[in-house]
């Protein structure tokens, strides 16, 4: 009899649950079962070691309060206590009343208690001709206040332990059925998902049946699939291979060239254009079709056609660097490739990268070198001179100047600290690892402490700081040393720029999820061409007065470093002769309710 393929699929379902849960149960049962007993054991023991404490402790003479310590601890365990003594009688026992301990059998031959009496504890298994059931004997030595030597047993029928395997063994079982009736209905959905696919198949044959002969099936003959399968087959069977294999490299070098990051044109001897990238269009700010047109008549940048002329006429790669006036300049390497068939020139293919950010990184790093270099040089030359100046009398010759020159020195190595100070800021902020440890906290009292580090430069030119819109119940997310590292440097820039008995505002303004702070200044403000630049390493407007102030050109870089990793954006306002204000934002933080 041949069965579908719905019912092999649930059979097969039912078959794989049928041998893991048996598997599972009789491995279980047994496992369970001597874990059972295992325990029961170990917890027979651990009562008897505590009752054997116990008797240690209350039992003054053995021969007198054993039957009472048997009851007690019989009442308290739930097992049958026996007392026995060194000599193998019992003493006691708590299902034996007192007036026929006498009469009990010896137990110096039970192995339990010749086990507890050589080493101290034992435990054992073995069948009870008293009570005709197996019984698991404990049991434990010790001597009463007197120290005379006994020992205290429990004993426990293993029918109990008998009694919980089983309920085990219910429970497994009850367990294996109901997953096995819930796997029979899901056997019975999963066959009718499984279902589904020929459903698909049965679409895919009327696609076939349109002309789209791009799928194969495999053939089965031993069920409905197969059968299917292999009529699909026989359809597809008229589809041209070519074909297939052109689609498929078209789809290939279509999917190339659109992810393909580098402008790409390829064209023929004669220069026009066959294929372009977005990346190309993009480059050149191209919108129309330019597939057909010449070279000349998409650019009219000299270097490229130079270069086109040279590749037809010396039929080797070439390698150039142009730069492109488009809306900003850009930096572009372009790599020429002749495509020649016997030294016969097919046509060109050009690929352009986009090298501007790396000329400008390089720029940057130049800059920073030359800068650092610089900074460096001055306090260096001059700490050397005087040194040397030092060293060759003047500390003896003349004691006063030398004073001086110690001076001078000790100026510029403090200038020296506070350059190296922030370019380590600079570099740790810049790091990857970098994480600042954000909480709320009052914007008020951070200014405040930036306010008191700052006393006495502003009382020395008699410049006031005044504040609008702050208060204590002003909080931001921030980092309180860094915030106030922010604070710092802008009023003390403030304050180096400002004439004498002028003021200084800092102003905040509510903005939704952040607040504004606008710290202004009255000094003689920025030119218009330094405003772009004021946040480079190393720019100064005034760098004469920058660095007379002992400024090391780093302030305002590391403000917007602090400021961007809150979360936040910093920027320059200036009037110039009149003022200047820079403002940030932070975020604020939320307030619990």
């Amino acid at each position: 009899m041949k069965l579908s393929f719905r019912t092999k699929l649930g059979l097969s379902y039912l078959l794989l649950l049928a041998i893991t849960g048996g598997f599972l149960y009789f491995f279980l049962s047994e496992k369970l079962g001597a874990l059972v007993q295992t325990n029961s054991r170990d917890s027979l023991l651990t009562q008897t070691n505590i009752a054997a404490k116990v008797a240690a402790l209350e039992v003054v003479d053995l021969h007198t309060d054993s039957q009472l310590l048997a009851s007690t601890l019989a009442r308290l365990t739930g097992s049958r206590v026996t007392v026995v003594y060194r000599d193998g009688s019992v003493l006691a026992d708590s299902e034996v009343v007192l007036s026929q301990i006498k009469n009990l059998e010896n137990h110096a031959d039970r192995p339990e208690i010749k086990e507890a009496f050589r080493l101290g504890q034992a435990v054992s298994t073995r069948y009870s001709a008293t009570l005709q059931t197996m019984m698991v004997y404990a049991a434990v030595q010790f001597q009463d206040r007197q120290h005379d030597l006994a020992v205290v047993r429990l004993a426990l029928p293993l029918t109990s332990v008998g009694t919980i395997h089983s309920i085990v063994n219910t429970t497994l079982g009850q367990s294996f059925c109901l997953a096995f009736t819930l796997a029979l209905l899901l056997s019975v959905l999963l066959s009718r998902l499984n279902m589904r696919p020929l459903q698909r198949i049965a679409a895919v044959v009327g696609d076939i049946g349109r002309g789209n002969y791009a799928r194969r099936l495999p053939i089965n003959e031993h069920d409905e699939l197969g059968n299917m399968a292999k009529t699909i087959n026989e359809m597809a069977e008229r589809i041209e291979e070519q074909v297939i294999n052109l689609g498929a490299e078209r789809s290939q070098l279509q999917a190339i060239l659109s992810g393909l990051g580098e402008g790409l044109l390829v064209g023929d001897a004669n220069g026009t254009v066959q294929m372009v990238n977005a990346a190309f269009c993009e480059l050149f700010e191209v919108k129309e079709n330019i597939v057909g047109r010449s070279l000349i008549s998409i650019s009219r940048h000299p270097s490229l056609h130079e270069s086109f002329k040279a590749i037809i006429q010396y039929k080797r790669e070439y390698t150039e660097e142009i730069v492109i006036n488009a809306e900003r300049e850009r930096v572009v390497r372009v790599h020429w490739v002749p495509l020649l068939d016997e030294n016969r020139l097919q046509g060109i293919i050009a690929v352009f990268h986009d090298i501007s950010d790396l000329k400008r990184l390089e720029n940057i790093r130049k800059d920073f070198v030359a800068n650092v270099s610089h900074e460096l040089r001055t306090p260096v030359t001059i700490i050397k001179g005087y040194a040397e100046t030092l060293l060759g009398g003047a500390i003896k010759d003349n004691p006063a100047s030398a004073l001086k020159f110690v001076e001078i020195i000790y100026s510029h190595s403090d200038r020296l600290a506070n350059l190296l100070r922030d370019l380590l800021s600079l570099s740790e902020m810049e790091s990857e690892e970098f994480i600042l440890q954000l909480q709320p906290m009052s914007l008020s009292s951070v200014f405040r402490q930036a306010c008191l580090l700052l006393e006495a430069k502003a009382t020395a030119k008699a410049i006031t700081i005044s504040s609008e819109g702050l208060s204590d119940g002003t909080l931001v997310l921030a980092e309180s040393g860094r915030l106030e590292q922010v604070f710092v440097n802008l009023i003390d820039n403030a304050i180096k720029y400002s004439p004498n008995k002028s003021m200084i505002t800092v102003r905040v303004e509510d903005q939704g999820a952040f607040l504004k702070v606008l710290v202004t200044d009255t000094g003689p403000g920025i030119p218009p061409q330094s405003l772009p630049r004021i946040f480079e390493r190393f720019y100064r407007v005034d760098a004469g007065r920058s660095r007379g102030e002992g400024g090391t050109g780093l302030g305002l870089s590391i403000v917007k470093h602090i400021v961007q990793l809150h979360g936040g954006s910093i920027s320059v306002e200036s009037n110039y002769g009149k003022g200047t204000t820079f403002h940030f934002t932070l975020k604020k933080a939320e307030i619990a309710k």
